[in-house]
C-alpha cells in the first residue's frame, strides 16, 4: 500500500482521534512512543529546535520513520517568548511526551509543576533510561546499559560466550516506547473517567525488568538455569534454534511441543522414533548435529516449500529488506510505503476505528506557522514571533 503524502484531515480517524499531544523532540524511545499515538489518530505536534542539534543518527528526513505523521513546530526554548508559546500549546494538550534527563524540562520552565498548573488534566509523560530518581538518574546511558542492569542482557547469548548485545529493540523500544505509550493511554483513560492529570515516569530499566517477569518466574521455579545458552528458549535446545541452509541462508525451528516435533521430523525426512528424545537434555547435542546436517542439504527456499504453512513451527530468517516481500506480510499489509520509504504499518488493527495511513516525516519546523494557527495561536502573534526569530526551520541533509 502506498501513501502519497497527503495531510490527514481533521478530525483524524483512529481509536485516539480527538486527543492532542505535544512531543518535545528527543532521540530514540520518546519519538517512537509519539509515533504510536499518532498512528492511532492522535494529533501530535513535535516541538523541534530552530537550529540543527545532535539528536541521534543523522539522516534525511524521509528516512526518520519514527517522526512520521506529525507536524513540526521549531521553537527557541531559550527565549521566554518561546517558553510562553510552548506553555500555551501544552495548555490545550491532553498529553505531553519528553525524553530528556531529569531536570532539563524544569530548567526550561516547562516542568510538571508549571505545565499542570496551566493544564490540570494534562498527562505528562517522562521517558528516561534510569527514571526520575535513584543514584543513576542523572547519568548518561543507552539501551545496552539499561538491559545490562536488569539482568536481561546476561540471559542473551550462546553457551560459553559472553552476553550478546542485541539491537536496541528490547530496551529502548519494548521497555521504553511501548511502556510510555501504555502509561500515557492508561493515565488518559483515568482522566476521561474524571481523574486528574499526572506525571507518568516511564524508565527503560523498569520496562526491561517488567518484560523479564515470565523468565524470572521460570528461574525462581528452577525451570531455567542461569547459564546462557543451555535452556529451552536461549539457543540451548536444538528444537528452538536457527540453522544454516545449503545457500548460506538461515531458517528457524521452534517445535516446543512433542506433536509439533513429530511433524517437523517427518517433513524433513527423519524418523521420530529413531531421533533423540528432545525432552532429555542428554540427547540435545546429537539432535542438534543431525538437524544441522539435514538442513544444510537444501536451500532456504527449498525448506520454505517443504515446511511453511505446516505445524512444524518454522519460518525463514529474513533480512529487514526481505521481510516486506513475504506473502504473509503482503496479505496482512504489515508494511506500507510512505513517501517512497517502505516501513511497518500502524498496528494493532481495529475493526471499527481504523486509523488513516501516516504522512511522511516532516523537516523540523516545516509546519510551524500553519500548525500554530490550527492550534488557535493568534495570527498577529505568529507573525511577531516569526519576525523576532523565535521559531524557524531546521536544515537537514537532502
Amino acid at each position: 500500500m502506498k501513501c502519497k503524502g497527503r495531510r490527514m484531515a481533521d478530525p483524524r480517524k483512529g481509536p485516539l482521534a480527538g486527543l492532542k499531544v505535544v512531543e518535545m523532540v528527543g532521540i530514540g524511545p520518546a519519538p517512537l512512543a509519539a509515533m504510536m499515538l499518532c498512528d492511532m489518530g492522535a494529533d501530535v505536534i513535535r516541538i523541534d529546535r530552530p537550529t540543527p542539534a545532535n539528536i541521534g543518527i543523522e539522516r534525511p528526513d524521509r528516512f526518520n520513520i519514527a517522526a512520521r505523521g506529525r507536524r513540526s513546530v521549531a521553537i527557541d526554548l531559550k527565549r521566554p517568548e518561546g517558553v510562553a508559546l510552548t506553555l500555551d500549546l501544552i495548555g490545550q494538550a491532553d498529553a505531553l511526551i519528553e525524553g530528556f534527563r531529569p531536570g532539563v524540562m524544569e530548567r526550561l520552565g516547562l516542568g510538571p509543576d508549571a505545565c499542570l498548573a496551566r493544564n490540570p488534566k494534562l498527562v505528562y509523560g517522562r521517558l528516561t533510561g534510569w527514571g526520575q530518581e535513584g543514584p543513576l538518574a542523572l547519568s548518561a546511558g543507552h539501551d545496552l546499559n539499561y538491559i545490562a542492569l536488569t539482568g536481561v542482557l546476561d540471559a542473551i547469548g550462546r553457551v560459553g560466550q559472553p552476553p550478546t548485545p542485541p539491537v536496541n529493540l528490547l530496551g529502548d523500544y519494548a521497555g521504553g516506547s511501548f511502556l510510555m505509550a501504555f502509561g500515557l493511554v492508561s493515565a488518559l483513560l483515568n482522566v476521561a473517567r474524571g481523574g486528574k492529570g499526572q506525571v507518568v515516569d516511564a524508565a527503560i530499566v523498569d520496562g526491561a525488568a517488567l518484560l523479564s517477569a515470565p523468565l524470572m518466574g521460570l528461574v525462581a521455579a528452577g525451570l531455567h538455569r542461569p547459564e546462557r545458552g543451555v535452556n529451552l528458549l536461549d539457543s540451548g535446545a536444538p528444537h528452538y534454534e536457527v540453522y544454516r541452509c545449503a545457500d548460506g541462508g538461515y531458517i528457524s525451528v521452534a517445535p516446543v511441543e512433542g506433536k509439533f516435533q513429530h511433524i517437523l521430523l517427518e517433513k524433513i525426512g527423519l524418523v521420530p522414533a529413531e531421533f533423540p528424545d528432545l525432552s532429555d537434555r542428554a540427547g540435545w547435542d546429537e539432535a542438534r548435529r543431525r538437524l544441522a546436517e539435514r538442513f544444510a542439504e537444501k536451500t532456504r527456499a527449498e525448506w520454505c516449500r517443504i515446511l511453511e504453512g505446516s505445524d512444524a513451527c518454522f519460518a525463514p530468517v529474513l533480512t529487514l529488506a526481505e521481510a516486506p516481500a513475504h506473502p504473509h506480510a503482503g496479505a496482512r499489509g504489515t508494511y506500507v510505503e510512505i513517501g517512497g520509504v517502505t516501513q511497518p504499518a500502524p498496528a494493532p488493527r481495529f475493526s471499527a476505528t481504523a486509523p488513516e495511513m501516516p504522512t511522511p516525516p516532516e523537516a523540523p519546523g516545516a509546519s510551524t506557522e500553519s500548525t500554530l494557527a490550527d492550534w488557535g495561536i493568534d495570527p498577529a502573534r505568529i507573525t511577531e514571533l516569526a519576525q523576532a526569530g523565535v521559531f524557524g526551520r531546521t536544515a537537514r541533509p537532502a
